[in-house]
């Protein structure tokens, strides 16, 4: 008599993210190892997710995960989804701003927006998609769901980038580099370079004026660096690693702060507008807006960002 194996049912989490280019299998793959939730990818191109979806799986074995990978051409597989993480969209080209891409993705957000909520009333968004605060901003619109509910990632892949470039330059470790960037994702973010510290000490202590300017500026034109060198496409290790550190708290109800785009009501001196602002994230998704004392300076330059996202917003008549 053979021996059965009999698998408890539980309840697990699932995540859906919608487009299975570069940056959404990425990020398919970090969740599936992190084998908390199952995962669902979406995309339009027939056959492809699923492909990929079965070429994870078959790593489970080897990295020792259980999560459940389906990729699929049908939005009912999403049904009941707790986060959806929205990458799909045309990809910037070089030379090609991210505010070149608002009328592009509008149609393409949209649409993908509307099938979430139908099939995933009571998710989490997590929006992706460039130019992100916009793209953010319609999701909103769309969705029709509170704030605390649609959430840009934005402020956590530039902090990264930053953080990345000042432990280069003093030949420190990443984890001992503190830093914020706020503001839109794109040209006008704000990277906090009086507050960024390593193992407590401020950089101002470590390095010359000029050479923080330099990696602030750098740090703007941190995807727009990529794109160029890889000629075709653009960044998605960093991006999609930024994404599964805002799961991870949200699902794993961490409560960390982090810089995302968040829709602001006042806070900052911003109305009815996302951008990119420290949040608390748990499980209810974005739990609380951290309003950072900034400079006058600092506050003119975050004004200017949400000026720019302003313009996009107009551009999409929402």
């Amino acid at each position: 008599m053979g021996v059965r194996f009999e698998r408890i049912a539980c309840v697990r989490s699932k995540i859906t993210v919608v487009g299975a280019g570069f940056v959404g299998s990425t990020l398919a793959q970090r969740l599936a190892e992190r084998d908390y939730a199952d995962v669902v990818m979406y995309d339009i191109v027939p056959n492809m997710p699923q492909g990929k979806a079965l070429d994870m799986l078959q790593a489970g074995p080897v990295l020792g995960y259980d999560s459940l990978v389906i990729g699929t051409n049908d939005y009912t597989d999403t049904t009941n989804s707790d986060i959806v993480v929205i990458t799909s969209g045309f990809p910037r080209k070089p030379g090609m701003s991210r505010d070149d891409l608002v009328k592009k993705n509008q149609e393409v957000v949209s649409q993908v927006t509307e099938q979430v909520v139908k099939h995933s009333p009571h998710c989490i968004i997590i929006m992706v998609t460039n130019p992100l605060d916009a793209m953010a901003q319609l999701a909103y619109h769309i969705s029709g769901f509170p704030r605390e509910r649609v959430i840009g990632m934005a402020g956590v892949l530039d902090t990264a980038r930053f953080r990345t470039f000042i432990a280069q330059e003093l030949g420190a470790s990443v984890r001992d580099v503190q830093a914020y960037v706020l503001g839109g994702h794109g040209d006008t973010m704000v990277p906090l370079a009086r507050l960024c510290t390593v193992a407590g000490i401020p950089i101002s202590q470590l390095l010359p004026a000029e050479r923080i300017e330099q990696i602030v500026q750098r740090t703007r034109d941190g995807g727009a660096e990529i794109v160029k060198l890889l000629g075709t496409g653009s960044a998605y290790f960093a991006p999609s690693a930024s994404i599964l550190q805002m799961v991870d708290s949200i699902l794993l109800d961490k409560k960390m702060i982090m810089p995302c785009a968040a829709y602001l009501q006042g806070e900052y001196g911003i109305n009815n507008l996302y951008v990119g602002v420290p949040i608390k994230l748990g499980a209810k998704g974005m739990e609380q807006i951290i309003e950072v004392e900034l400079t006058e300076n600092e506050r003119t330059l975050l004004q200017k960002s949400a000026d720019a996202v302003k313009e996009l917003v107009t551009v999409m008549g929402i």
